[in-house]
């Protein structure tokens, strides 16, 4: 589940490598070394200083709730309704922490539209770093009035310097292989079922079993998750959590097999756990990741030919960081080398890899297909948060929000609904892969039966799509609970079936049942 919504919007998982692509066009291109590369550049401070490639634009603060920042105007005309990625280079110095996680260094665009202002921006490191390249791709709306590119810095002091900034039509990235078959890792028509809590109760597998779904996603999950990202930095005691969770996933794989569900076993809490902001510390430390990679290699050795296994998913909603430290590797790379293990034991198994950062739909803007066979790709539903994610009355997330309708400005249905997917849809289409929805949801208080009007919309959506989902959750947290009603202060399973129970009994009614016997 996504947790930190700042990450979400804010800052795409970028390539540890600069990717270079097919240019629909360039758009801007600027690397500062003509007489007159500031000419159209507005605001105040930066100077033109000697950088990686002749010139470059220097940008300094000397007070820590300072700005110092210089923008230019992008032809809307060319960008309305389009993919466009922006690429740079830029390194800093003695940058101050910043108060939020999207102050700091700036490589933003400032969009505006009818109905509002939207801040996308390049996530990049704080404190001091030497030249790094970065790229984020980024779907704009139609309807744009304004947009406007910021270099800067925002509420820090220290220095930055920025070369060779251009932005292009189209997929920042390239390669990957479209596949003449999609490959779905079953035989099955469709998967459709849910997520499932790390904890086993026979009694759980036999009631999903007669509601007809035909499989699980069962979570390694290290309970409760908040304060275990912060104990999964002991890999001693990690390596204790995690014999316990596999003695109830053993169980899980037995009562599967015998009530005929598909398991897609999911490592759901990484060795390190997450940082500030939810970055996973396999990414900054290096013991982590080969404890990740060691992980692996224990889980297929212990579940190699256990068929009802269809699928391992590498990791539950990666967050990576834009520069690591010597030896670690990005996810992209991360991932191809744990399913090359995983391949070394169990030759067959299929993996599944959810881009960064949370599995956001968005980052199939940022990557090409692994260069592996028997991947699938997936990503987790949850926009607009501020509706989906209405737990307590606060300023991000207040009560009361209902669906469809106008959710901070823009107006979410089905339609939009649609327009959050395409990045997956135009990843499929270009590609040949297949897509699993592993989580989505709306709390279940949501005003009005508005959790059932959303969650329906998401399954049309995704049954005309033709992909396999999983409803997040079953029997974990109460407030996702489909057997509970849309009064909040009642957390007693409702005596009548839910609409939004209703709702997936519908669909699970369409599946088949896998042809797995039990192991001996």
């Amino acid at each position: 589940m996504i947790r930190y919504r700042w990450l979400f919007f804010g800052a795409v998982l970028l390539s540890a490598a600069w990717c270079s692509a097919a240019d629909g066009g360039a758009i801007l291109d600027i690397n500062f070394n003509k007489p007159d590369a500031m000419s159209k550049w507005k605001g105040g401070g930066g100077k033109l200083v000697p950088g990686l490639n002749g010139t470059c634009l220097l940008l300094e603060s000397t007070e820590k709730n300072s700005y110092s920042n210089r923008t230019i105007e992008l032809p809307i005309d060319r960008i309305a309704g389009k993919l466009i990625t922006i690429r740079a280079v830029v390194k800093a110095a003695d940058i101050s922490r910043p108060p939020k996680p999207w102050n700091g260094v700036k490589i933003m665009l400032v969009v505006k539209t009818g109905s509002g202002t939207d801040y996308p921006q390049i996530a990049l490191p704080q404190g001091t770093f030497d030249w790094v390249k970065v790229q984020r791709s980024i779907r704009l709306p139609k309807g744009i009035s304004s947009a406007t590119l910021q270099l800067g810095l925002e509420q820090v002091s220290g220095r930055a310097w920025f070369d060779d900034v251009r932005i292009t039509l189209g997929r920042g990235v390239s390669g990957g292989r479209r596949l003449a078959t999609p490959f779905k890792g079953h035989n099955l028509k469709r998967l459709r079922g849910v997520m499932h809590g790390p904890t086993f109760d026979e009694k759980n597998i036999r009631d999903l079993a007669a509601w007809g779904a035909n499989h699980i996603r069962w979570q390694l999950n290290w309970v409760p998750m908040k304060p275990a990202e912060q104990w999964a930095k002991d890999l001693d005691r990690y390596d204790r959590w995690l014999a316990g969770a596999l003695e109830h996933a053993d169980k899980a794989v037995i009562a599967c097999e015998k009530h005929g569900i598909q398991m897609l076993l999911d490592l759901h809490c990484p060795p390190g756990g997450r940082s500030a902001g939810g970055v996973c510390r396999m990414f900054t430390d290096k013991r982590y990741q080969q404890k990740f990679l060691d992980v692996w290699k224990l889980l297929a050795r212990r579940y190699k030919g256990r068929k009802i296994i269809y699928a391992y998913d590498l990791i539950n909603e990666p967050v990576d960081v834009r520069v690591h430290p010597k030896g670690v590797l990005g996810w992209r790379e991360l991932a191809t080398q744990a399913a090359r293990l995983i391949r070394q034991i169990d030759p067959d198994k299929p993996i599944v890899f959810e881009p960064g950062p949370w599995g956001s739909c968005a980052g199939f803007d940022e990557m090409a297909p692994l260069d592996l066979d028997r991947v699938i790709y997936s990503f987790h539903m949850y926009q607009p948060h501020t509706f989906t994610h209405q737990f307590n009355t606060t300023k991000e997330f207040p009560k009361g929000i209902e669906y469809p309708g106008a959710i901070r400005g823009v107006k979410w249905d089905k339609a939009r609904l649609l327009t959050a997917m395409q990045p997956a849809i135009d990843f499929q289409r270009e590609f040949n892969v297949q897509i699993y929805v592993g989580e989505f949801s709306a709390i279940r208080w949501a005003p009005n039966e508005s959790a059932y009007r959303y969650n329906r919309d998401l399954i049309e959506l995704f049954e005309d799509a033709g992909w396999d989902w999983a409803y997040h959750a079953y029997r974990e947290w109460q407030g996702w609970s489909v057997e509970h009603g849309t009064d909040k202060s009642d957390t007693t399973r409702s005596n009548s079936p839910t609409k939004r129970k209703k709702l997936l009994l519908k669909y699970f009614a369409k599946n088949q049942r896998p042809a797995v016997k039990p192991e001996s």
